[in-house]
Order: structure tokens, then C-alpha cells, then sequence
């Protein structure tokens, strides 16, 4: 049986949706898409059709459905041999047909026999016999229709009290005050919601929901109240506490591709989502006796209930990104709070090269340091394009203090509070202070042509809140509130206890007013030409709900504030999230575009560094579906600096360093930038390869971590040793330990950039590739499946160019690397587009006279020797070293209308030129031609 699907295929970001009158899908064969069979596999298992083989298709549908509408006009079954399955019309449908049953390929005798019943919808009427049904009693057909339709078991159910995912078991002992609530309607399903129900209201709610053993899984889980990171194991007591994404994968089936799509051979991944059900918040976590517990919570003891529905969504696939994203979109359309990152408008710093004041200067930034670090980096060649003015420009100050008889008793620092909107006087001009902060925004922008200048502030103001007794501030109502932290986040984080928000309170302004607050505050730096905000601290607001109805109410009251005042003030969707690891705030995310992934970079601590990658790769499995992943800043001139540097130019997100001025190593920065301040960026978040989503490669000595990402035509792959360290929930901080060897080795295929088959262009791509190592300058053709062994020590890493391998011909194959000199050559690669020539055909005829002697045969090679196979045209971005790859040498290569040297290596196809200056301003782009 094959019933199209109604959904629009997906390109994980690299392409809109496409609706073409309905954009259908069919697990059919590879020869019906004129695949070959690794390239239709790919497609299939990732979840997303090419082009130009979904066109054919949908053309061809197209016309078979306008057959289909002239000739179907009364109830009847028509086989026509013509088409590639049965239809049977019902005159009680006039709107669309349904394509049934793929025919195309089977013999005349088993044609009767191949065509299944399905289930009927009520907008779709078209039925699908055998056709020894063909004379059943209509009554006695719909009868075993609907038995059928009865019969058709959802992906994810509860059977006999264990939680089953495509007929493997997940949980078992779920108990009977576990409930479960379909995902759909009617039919198969992928996904299921999990509530409970209490003998008695409370504001917190701790239920088992079945064991766990037997599995692998990877958890995000928030080890500091502000951040996620990643925590793997085999049973449910590894969960740890505040588990906000789970993904599990069960251990039959085999990480190689199904010839035949058969799930059975396939791993199982199942997703488990805890979500915002009305004012309740809830988060997993595991037992000593292996269950997985739901725990909820409304952070306000009035804020009671006893009964959930929708308190969990699990969801499963055998393409974890696909289903991950599927999940996502599930609770979506659910809980109707929040779009996914496709859906938002990506601001313009994340094409251009940054500078942050933070680690330069903390708190002490004037307005003299911002304009020295400006100058220092134009000066080396690499000019930011967009600087972050971090915590030290804003009026603050701490609460008046009282004199203590007792000279003996130590006290905290007095914790800022906000005074004024407007900016201290280290950010006021000395001959004309009304000025304020537009001075060095002009400065910034007129004298050294940045394109973005950005702000920081908490969401809540500053880090103390607003001081209520401040006359300036009075309108917005603010009222000192003392954080209630959940209790599983002070038992990941004991030194909560201490924090000075906790001992001296927050000033938290009325939410009734929050919105004129921010209004008014991102009022008036745009008015001093601010583009946008970094809002710090956003998970502060779960612990202040107390009487102001729960930390989901308060916290989406905020978020609806801060969305509206940024669309209201910064046209390019100017906010930076930070701090901002919680579900309560990702679920009612609707504007806010970019996140930051992980906690801090931290230059003084190396503990610090391969905990850092390892965590953004993770989290953004989870956070990345909301929003595009910030990498943080970094500095350029540090011993971890091209550990870090690498990282942020594969990671799609924002990069910017936060070097002091005169700190720089400029030759790595010219590997991340352009001269004129653009990156070459990559298209979707970075995440971990699919046979690395289970292993730890922070913890476990043997594994390496692969990230992969794509670019137009290629994808690329880094891969990092971060061995040694990791965060330690005994002591609650991160620390170093043994590692079992100093050298680790790992191994890549093409397939492991996991949208790879997006990139290439041939729909009858055989999966080859060709891969460049950054690091070693080594070329590699790589054949589909085929492993490439990579050693690497604690610190270390390398970075790979993977491009889909074209064959022009015969002998003849070509793959653009793009600016080679760049860790992420192939985001220079604007436009890819392959021209065969006569000579095609002569390889072709060479090919089948190959070993004989013939005077056919020494014809054609005198003619191959002179005939043109085929021109490569290229568009490519920015300057430096252009790579490609190319079987044979080139007959000549042409940028614009000029000819160009260029070298080639035979013995690995390494063909290589260089490309001296920008393209012109209004051509943007080189036109590169290589004849082949």
C-alpha cells in the first residue's frame, strides 16, 4: 500500500516550503524518481526530496489526475495500464483524487494482488482494491474497511501498561494514573501526549511514568539555573534532574541504511518533550529504581492542579533530526506559543564578523574602549561589522545601606538595580552629554562603518531588577521579590543559596508595565541609532511567579513584552536570548531568533574549553529547532583560540570575538573573515553527527565529536577531541579527569554531513564525495560508505569539506570545494551549475571500446583528446585560495572574462588558483568557469 502524504517534504531550512498543488511524497522505488538507489535512500530516510526529481514527479501526477477527472465520472474501478496504480472514484467526491498504489513495477500476475486497502478520508473518497475484491457487496467492503482501519496500531501507544514505540518497548510499568491522549484524530500516528492524574492539588507533582532500560539516550538537562548541557546513559537513574529534552534510541536495528525502507532493520529514535501545560511547567528525571519520573511545577504555592493531559509529548522516527523537528512542530501546532527557528526572521549580524566589549573590559567599558577595540581589528585587515556594548554602559546602583554596629560581620557587595533608562555618564559626551549614547553609535557606524551596533540589558532590567525607590523609575512598579529557585535546579546548583539575588532580592517591574519599560527603553536607543539587544538573565522570571499567578504566566507576560517592543524598535529583529535555557521561555518564543547555546566562554579557566563545544553541539539538537545557536564569543589570541575559531565558523551562527585591544592573531581571523567583514556562514544549526548523538565524548575516553552542518552545494564536517573534562555532579562544577589515551582516532563518511544528498545537484548521485582537510591540505575522494580514519589529541581538530562528487563523463568528475584558505570553504560556493558538452558522449563510446583496437576505437580517442566534456560555472563569494576537486585536468579556468593560472596535483585532483580581491561592489560575486 502507498498512500501519498500530504505534508511538504522537508529541507531542514536550506529551501521554503514548496506547495506545487500539493507537494506530494510516495515510498515508492528508487528507478520510479530516476534515483540511484543510495541517493533515493538518503532522501527517504532524511525526510527531504530534491528538486528536481519532485518536480518530475509532481508533473507527472499532475497529468494523471487530469486523465483521472475526465474519465471518472460515476462509481466504477478503471485500470489503466498507463498509469502506476488503481483507482476506484466515488461520485460522492468531486474535489481531489488520491494516489493509491505504486503497479509500475511488478509483474502482470502479481499486479492484481499488489494494491492494499487504506483508510478513507472524509475529504478523499478514492478507494484502493485487489481486484478479486472487485464484485465484494459494497456493504461487506466498507464493512472489512473500517475493521481494518480499526486494526491500524499508532506509532506510540500504551499496551499493557508499557509505552510502545514502532512495536519495540520503551517504558515499561507505566503506571495507572498515567494517561495518554492521542496526537491525531484518526489513523497511524508518530506521536503521543502523557498526563497524570493526582489524588490532590499541588503546586508540584512528581510522577513515575514507566522504566527505562535497555536503551541509549542523550538528555539536556539544566545543570545551572541559566543552562542546558548534555548528560548521556543506558537507564533511567542517569537521568538527571531538570531534563528538558530526552532523545532515546533503541538498540536493535542498524545505523546503515534499509535497501527497502523496512523499519525493522532500522533504529528507533523516540522523543520525549515535557511541556507548558496552562500554568504548570514540567521536566523529567530519573530514580534509583530506573523509572522516569514527570515532575510540574507552577512556582506559586496558590497555583494548584491535579490533573494533566498534555504534560509530555513523545514522538518517533527513524531520522532523528526529521523527527526531532516533526516533534517540535507537533507541540506547535499544540500549544500555538511559539514558532520554530525556519519560521523567524534571522537578524543581519549573523552574516558579518563582531566584536563584544565583554571579556575586553567587563563592567569597566567606557566609551573610549569601544572605539580602541574598533580601531585595533580594522587595523590587522579584519573590520567588524556589528560590536555588542555589553553589561557597564546602563545607571545603576545599589540599594542604600545602613550602618552595622557589628564592625565583624562580613557583608555582600551591594547588587546593582537599574536607576534609568538611559545610559551612565561614561557614555555621555563630555562637551555635550544630551548626546548620550548616539555618540559612539556615530562613531562606530561614520567613522568605521559598522552595520549593527547592540546593547546589553537583563530582561529584567539589570541584574538586580529596577530599584523601586527611584523617582525616575516609579511609573514602572517595580517591587522587590525573592526568588523561589525549584528545587531540583538548587540540588544541580547548590550555591544558589548564597547568590546575591537570593539574599537581597530583585527589583521586579509590575507586568502589567513591562511592556511601557521596555517601550521606552528600546524606544530610546533606537532613537540613538541602536539596532538591537542582548537580553541577559531570562531565567530569573521562573523563580518570581509567586503571587503573580506561576513562572509560566510571568514569564510569557514578559516574553510577549520584550517580542513586541523588539518588532516595534528594531526592524532586523535586533535580540540576542541569553541565559534563556528553560521551556518556559522556549515555548513562548515568537520572535527571538538567535540563542545563546551554552554557558559562557571562559578564557581563564581550561576546564572550561572542550565542555564548551561539547555543550553547544548537544544543546543545540534542542534549542536549535527555536532558534539559530549563538556560540559566544571567543578570544582570538588564546592557546584553545583555533579550537574555538573553528567551531563558531561550522556552527551557523554569529561570530565575534572578544579580544582587548591590540590582543589579535589575525591569521586565524582571516580564516573566519572576509576584508570586508563578511563570514562565509553555514546554513543550519551545528549539531553532532547521527552515530554521535548517544556517545559522550566529553566522558567515556573513546569518542570523538563530529558536528555537521551545510552549506548551498556542500556540507562540512568538524571534528573535535573533548576528552578530559566535563561537569561533575558530585561536586557541581566542571573538573578534569583521566583520560585513557592522549591520541584518539575516529572515523567520517560523506554521510555523516546528514543532508549531504541536498547538495547535490545530480539526482543520480552515486554518494561519492570529495573531502578536503583543512588542517592537512590532504584530498580525498571518499566512495559512499567508505570510512576516513582521523586521530586527534585532547584540544585538537580538523575541519572537512565534503562536496557530492559530479560525473561529467566517464573519467570526467568534478566537486567546487570553494576558499579553501577559509575553515568553511564551501559557504563561498554561491552558484554550482554543470554543463555537458558533445565530448560527454565520446567518453561515453570510449568507455564501451575500453581494451580493444579498433579503428572505431582510435578515432574516438583522437576525438576525446580534442572534444570539450563539459563546463563547470561557478559563483563565488569574497577572496583567497579557490579549491576544487577534478578527476582530470582542466582544459582552462576563466574568473569573469579573463583566463587564469591554475595548479593542479594528478595524484589527487587538487586543483587550485587564487582569487585576489573582492568582486566588484555591484557584482558581489566572481563568475568562475573551469572548462573540463
Amino acid at each position: 500500500m502507498h498512500e501519498l502524504s500530504q505534508t511538504k517534504p522537508r529541507t531542514e531550512g536550506l529551501e521554503p516550503w514548496v506547495d506545487v498543488d500539493q507537494t506530494w511524497r510516495s515510498d515508492l522505488s528508487a528507478e520510479s524518481y530516476g534515483l540511484s538507489k543510495a541517493a533515493f535512500n538518503n532522501n527517504r530516510d532524511t525526510g527531504t526530496v530534491s528538486r528536481s526529481w519532485t518536480k518530475r514527479k509532481t508533473e507527472k501526477l499532475r497529468n494523471q489526475k487530469k486523465m483521472l477527472y475526465a474519465c471518472y465520472n460515476r462509481p466504477c474501478l478503471t485500470i489503466n495500464r498507463s498509469f502506476s496504480s488503481i483507482y476506484v472514484h466515488s461520485k460522492f467526491i468531486n474535489s481531489r483524487l488520491q494516489f493509491c498504489g505504486d503497479i509500475s513495477n511488478l509483474t502482470q500476475k502479481n499486479r492484481a494482488a499488489s494494491v492494499s486497502r487504506f483508510r478513507s478520508k472524509a475529504a478523499l473518497s478514492v478507494l484502493c482494491f485487489k481486484r478479486s475484491e472487485q464484485n465484494l457487496p459494497l456493504k461487506k467492503r466498507r464493512a472489512e474497511e473500517v475493521e481494518e482501519k480499526m486494526t491500524i496500531k499508532p506509532a506510540v501507544r500504551i499496551a499493557e501498561r508499557n509505552l510502545i514505540v514502532k512495536d519495540r518497548t520503551i517504558l515499561t510499568g507505566v503506571p495507572d494514573n498515567v494517561i495518554e491522549t492521542s496526537a491525531s484524530s484518526s489513523g497511524p500516528v508518530e506521536g503521543v501526549f502523557l498526563g497524570a492524574v493526582f489524588d490532590e492539588e499541588n503546586s508540584r507533582q512528581v510522577v513515575p511514568i514507566g522504566t527505562l532500560r535497555d536503551v541509549r539516550f542523550m538528555a539536556c538537562f539544566r545543570f545551572k539555573l541559566w543552562w542546558m548541557a548534555q548528560k548521556m546513559g543506558d537507564q533511567g537513574r542517569d537521568i538527571p534532574l531538570e531534563t528538558q529534552f530526552l532523545l532515546v534510541e533503541t538498540k536493535d536495528g542498524s545505523h546503515l541504511e534499509s535497501d527497502d525502507g523496512n523499519e525493522e532493520n532500522q533504529i528507533v529514535y523516540t522523543v520525549f518533550l515535557p511541556l507548558i501545560e496552562g500554568p504548570f511547567r514540567s521536566c523529567l528525571q530519573g530514580n534509583v529504581n530506573d523509572e522516569l519520573e514527570l515532575c510540574l511545577e507552577s512556582g506559586d504555592a496558590d497555583t494548584k492542579a491535579s490533573l494533566f493531559t498534555h504534560a509530555v509529548y513523545i514522538h518517533a522516527g527513524t531520522d532523528p533530526f526529521g523527527t526531532i523537528t516533526d516533534a517540535i512542530r507537533a507541540v506547535k501546532l499544540h500549544l500555538k506559543t511559539f514558532r520554530q527557528r525556519h519560521e523567524k526572521k534571522m537578524p543581519g549580524i549573523l552574516d558579518y564578523f563582531g566584536w563584544c566589549t565583554w571579556d575586553a573590559f567587563y563592567q569597566e567599558v567606557t566609551q573610549e574602549g569601544v572605539e580602541a577595540g574598533l580601531e585595533s581589528l580594522a587595523a590587522g585587515g579584519i573590520p567588524p561589522k556589528f560590536v555588542i556594548i555589553d553589561d557597564g554602559w546602563q545607571s545603576v546602583g545599589g540599594d542604600p545601606q545602613e550602618d552595622s554596629s557589628n564592625k565583624n560581620e562580613t557583608k555582600q557587595e551591594p547588587l546593582l538595580r537599574l536607576t534609568g533608562i538611559k545610559e551612565n555618564d561614561k557614555f555621555q559626551n563630555k562637551d555635550d552629554p544630551s548626546v548620550g549614547i548616539k555618540n559612539i553609535v556615530n562613531i562606530a557606524k561614520q567613522k568605521h562603518g559598522l552595520k549593527y551596533v547592540y546593547v546589553w540589558h537583563a530582561i529584567t532590567g539589570y541584574w538586580g531588577g529596577v530599584r523601586p525607590d527611584v523617582k525616575e523609575m516609579e511609573e514602572y512598579g517595580s517591587k522587590i521579590k525573592y526568588p523561589m529557585v525549584s528545587k531540583s535546579v538548587v540540588e544541580n546548583e547548590p550555591t544558589w543559596k548564597t547568590d546575591a539575588i537570593a539574599v537581597q532580592g530583585l527589583g521586579l517591574v509590575n507586568p502589567k508595565s513591562v511592556f511601557k519599560f521596555y517601550n521606552e527603553l528600546h524606544g530610546y536607543l533606537a532613537s540613538a541609532g541602536i539596532d538591537g539587544v542582548k537580553v541577559d538573565v531570562q531565567c530569573i522570571l521562573e523563580t518570581l511567579g509567586a503571587g503573580l499567578g506561576g513562572r509560566v504566566e510571568l514569564t510569557q507576560q514578559y516574553h510577549q513584552a520584550l517580542d513586541a517592543s523588539v518588532a516595534r524598535h528594531f526592524p532586523d529583529n535586533g535580540c540576542i536570548a541569553c541565559m534563556s535555557h528553560n521551556t518556559d521561555a522556549l515555548y513562548c518564543s515568537k520572535q527571538t531568533a538567535v540563542v545563546r547555546a551554552s554557558d559562557d566562554f571562559y578564557p581563564r579557566e581550561p576546564v572550561s574549553h572542550t565542555i564548551h563545544i561539547a555543550s553547544v553541539a548537544y544543546n543545540s539538537v534542542f534549542i536549535g529547532e527555536f532558534m539559530q545557536p549563538d556560540w559566544d564569543m571567543f578570544h582570538s589570541l588564546h592557546p584553545a583560540a583555533e579550537y574555538h575559531g573553528s567551531a563558531r565558523a561550522i556552527g551557523g551562527g554569529p561570530v565575534y570575538v572578544s579580544d582587548a585591544p591590540g590582543r589579535h592573531n589575525f591569521d586565524l581571523l582571516k580564516k573566519l573573515v572576509l576584508p570586508d567583514g563578511s563570514i562565509l556562514r553555514a546554513r543550519l544549526p551545528g549539531r553532532p553527527t547521527r552515530d554521535c548523538l548517544f556517545t559522550d565524548p566529553a566522558r567515556d575516553g573513546v569518542s570523538l565529536l563530529k558536528i555537521w552542518n551545510m552549506n548551498k552545494y556542500t556540507g562540512v564536517l568538524g571534528i573535535y577531541n573533548c576528552q578530559g573534562a566535563a561537569w561533575n555532579s558530585a561536586a557541581r562544577k566542571n573538573t578534569f579527569h583521566q583520560t585513557k589515551s592522549e591520541t584518539l582516532t575516529g572515523h567520517v563518511r560523506g554521510r555523516d554531513v546528514h543532508l549531504i544528498a541536498e547538495a547535490a545537484i545530480d539526482p543520480n548521485w552515486d554518494g561519492n564525495c570529495a573531502v578536503y582537510c583543512h588542517r592537512t591540505g590532504d584530498l580525498i575522494t571518499l566512495p559512499y560508505n567508505a570510512a576516513l580514519p582521523v586521530s586527534l589529541k585532547v584540544l585538537e581538530h580538523e575541519i572537512l569539506t565534503v562536496t557530492p562528487v559530479k560525473v561529467l563523463a566517464p573519467g570526467f568528475s568534478f566537486a567546487p570545494l570553494g576558499l579553501i584558505n577559509m575553515f568553511n570553504s564551501g559557504g563561498a560556493i554561491e552558484g554550482l551549475e554543470y554543463d555537458v558538452k558533445g565530448g560527454a558522449m565520446l567518453s561515453e563510446v570510449d568507455a564501451e571500446f575500453e581494451g580493444e583496437s579498433s579503428i572505431l576505437c582510435n578515432d574516438t580517442v583522437q576525438n576525446l583528446s580534442e572534444a570539450l566534456v563539459g563546463k563547470v560555472c561557478m559563483e563565488i563569494k569574497g577572496c583567497g585560495i579557490f579549491g576544487a576537486y577534478s578527476s582530470k585536468k582542466p582544459r582552462k579556468c576563466s574568473v569573469g572574462l579573463n583566463d587564469v593560472d591554475f595548479d593542479y596535483n594528478s595524484s589527487s585532483g587538487l586543483v587550485k588558483f587564487s582569487l585576489d580581491k573582492l568582486p566588484e561592489e555591484q557584482q558581489k560575486v566572481h563568475i568562475v568557469e573551469f572548462e573540463i
